[in-house]
Parts: structure tokens; sequence; C-alpha cells
């Protein structure tokens, strides 16, 4: 043992407190306490899940429950039903939004924007389109983020027509509108969805890839150096962390967009209820060449989330409205949200954001026709 200065003893590398040899902790009390992480975590999550569909499969007997007892409403009145809708549709699409933000947020912490820029940089257009298509559906997005998304992804050798791409895929296809509509229509509606806003997106990116529109860009965007090598993006994180991730995703999204949830859901309650069967036919019907037009001209400037538009989708569907129509509705909300089309003024000049609302626009219309004539 070494003396200090002072006339005491001093620690040397490898002790702990002065005079007490530091123990080390062998790598197989390490794994063994990371296994003993894991089981923890896996039986507790496995507790919740079974809470969860416990609490799901509960609420069409709660909801007619509430309605006609506790609250005691006559059965089959506009009243009762718009009740009714509401009780059942709010728990059933938050519980829902609730279990895939968890979900994708823990798959989010493996998978970031700043990678998606990496797999993308360099890439043709033609493949850079698909690509970049596929990665819009897992990489986190919101209007805010479109103009820093726009930048790095430019900068970084991004061609302009795959980054339209992403721009167009990344709020339109994303998992949140895919589990609410399998949740409350199925699985073929929810594939016809992602289909069809694929294509839309990949077309749509390798068209304004085509016209060479760079010129468009606002001049300062080129001048920016390009971003870091994107090494924090390989983070590796312990499950704990990544757990952690999940549950702030949760606290973050939903704590968000739960009022814009709830607002669409007594939307939705209200046509349930008090709009006549088949009422929506003769506005929105397949018979009725201008409702996919009309419908994509409404949806323009709302301004809305997939989980607030798809339980009014719902209920535009139970009352007659045409498929097709009520998915070119859905896209125009979700795809040409007018405060993205704002926010992309920073970096874009009108004449391309005009090109991009057109082009998308056009795909739109298409996917509505279509699946009024074939559904």
């Amino acid at each position: 043992m070494t003396t200090s200065n002072n006339g005491k003893p001093a620690c040397r590398s490898g002790e702990g407190r002065c005079g007490e040899t530091a123990v080390d902790i062998s790598p197989g009390i390490r794994s063994a306490d990371a296994r003993t992480g894991a089981a923890r975590y896996l039986f507790a999550g496995g507790f919740l899940l079974a809470a969860w569909w416990a609490i799901y499969i509960s609420l069409p007997a709660f909801s007619k429950w509430f309605t006609y007892s506790l609250v005691s409403l006559v059965p089959d009145s506009r009243l009762g039903a718009a009740v009714e809708f509401f009780v059942y549709d709010g728990p059933k699409v938050l519980l829902l939004l609730t279990l895939v933000v968890f979900g994708v947020g823990i798959a989010r912490s493996y998978f970031t924007p700043e990678r998606a820029r990496q797999i993308l940089a360099g890439k043709r257009e033609a493949a850079g389109n698909v690509m970049a298509s596929l990665l819009g559906i897992v990489t986190p997005f919101c209007s805010c983020s479109a103009v820093p998304l726009f930048i790095g992804f430019v900068t970084s050798g991004v061609p302009l027509g795959v980054t339209f791409s992403f721009l167009v895929s990344a709020p339109m296809v994303n998992e949140i509108a895919l589990v609410l509509l399998y949740g409350l229509f199925g699985w073929k509606i929810a594939a016809l969805y992602l289909g069809t806003g694929l294509m839309i997106a990949m077309v749509s990116g390798w068209v304004i890839g085509r016209l060479g529109m760079e010129r468009y860009v606002e001049e300062w965007v080129y001048a920016i150096p390009a971003g870091g090598d994107g090494a924090s993006g390989e983070e590796r994180l312990p499950t704990r962390d990544r757990v952690r991730y999940g549950f702030d995703a949760v606290r973050d999204i939903v704590g968000k967009v739960w009022p814009y949830v709830l607002a669409g859901i007594g939307v939705g309650a209200a046509i349930h209820g008090y709009v006549p069967e088949n009422f929506m036919a003769g506005i929105m019907g397949a018979q009725a060449w201008w409702s996919v037009p009309l419908a994509v001209l409404i949806g323009i400037p709302m301004y809305s989330n997939a989980a607030g538009i798809i339980p009014v989708v719902q209920a535009l569907l139970g009352k007659g409205a045409a498929l097709g129509t009520v998915l070119a509705f859905m896209m125009s909300v979700i795809g040409l949200s007018f405060p993205e089309m704002v926010i992309l003024r920073k970096v874009l000049k009108v004449r391309l954001i005009a090109t991009f609302a057109a082009v998308v626009g056009v795909g739109i219309l298409l996917v509505g026709y279509l699946f009024n004539l074939v559904v």
C-alpha cells in the first residue's frame, strides 16, 4: 500500500474503499443476472398481456351493460346506439394503440431515422423508392420531423424522389394505421390499405424523381454539410432500457394522440347513432362519380392522424359509404396533410410542393376509383 502526501494510506487501482480490495464480478454472475432480469420481464409481460386480453374481450358486454343497465338508455334508440359505440370503441382503440405503440417502441430502439438515412444513401431511384417506402412503415415520423428528415436525407446523397417516397409512406402507411385497421375491419382491408399506400409512395417518389425537380429545393438545404456517420444509431441497449423505451413511446405518443382518438370516436358515434342507414351511399357511394375527389378535397385541410380518423372511417362505412371513397378520404387526411405542407415550405419551393400534392393526390384518386369499381 502506498502513502499519500499527508501520511494517510492511498488507494491503489483495483481496490474499493481504501485498504479494501474491490471484488471483481465474474462474467458468469453477470450472465446469470441478465437471465434473471430477462425472465422477470417475460413473466411481467405475460401477466400484463393476459390482463390486456381479458379487458379487450370484455368490452362488448361492458358497453351494453354501461349503456342499457347503468345509464338506462332505451335499446335501439339513437342516443343509446351512439353511447354504446363510444363506450365500446373508445377503450378498444386505446387498448390497441397502447399495445402496438409499446411493441413498436421497443422495435424502434433497434432502428432509427439515422439508420434509415444510412441505408438509403446512394441507392438508385427504382430500388431506393421501394426500400424507402418500406422503411417508412417502421421509422419514427411526425409532421414536426419532416424538415430535419428531409434535410438529413438530401444532404446524405439520398435522391429527391427516394426521399419523397419515404415522406409519403412514413405518415400514411404507419404501424398505428395498420393495427387499428386490422382490429376494426380485419386483415383484408388492412392489407388493401398497406398495398395501395406503398404503391402510392413508390410511384409518387419515382415520378417526382423523373421530373428532375432538385432546383425547386431551397438553395440553403444543399449548402448544409452532411451529418455524422450515424454511429449513435448502432447503440446497444440492455433489455431494461429497451422496455423503458417502449413505455416512453406509450407515454409520448398515446399521451399526445388520445384527445384526437376520443374526438374521432365521438364523431363516429354521432354518425353511427344519428345518421340513417345507407344515408352516406348517396354522398360517398360508389355510384357518385364525384364522391372520391370530394372526399380528397375534404380530407386535405383536416389535421388528424390515423388513430383519430379511423373511427370516423368505421362509422362512414357502416352508413353506406363506399370503401374506395373512404380509403381516399383517409389517405388524403394522413398523406396530404396541409400542416405538413406548410412545414415543408421551409425547405421546398411552392412548385415542388404543388407537384408533390398533385402526384400523391392523383394516386389517391386512382385508388379510390379502383376500389369502388372492384369491391
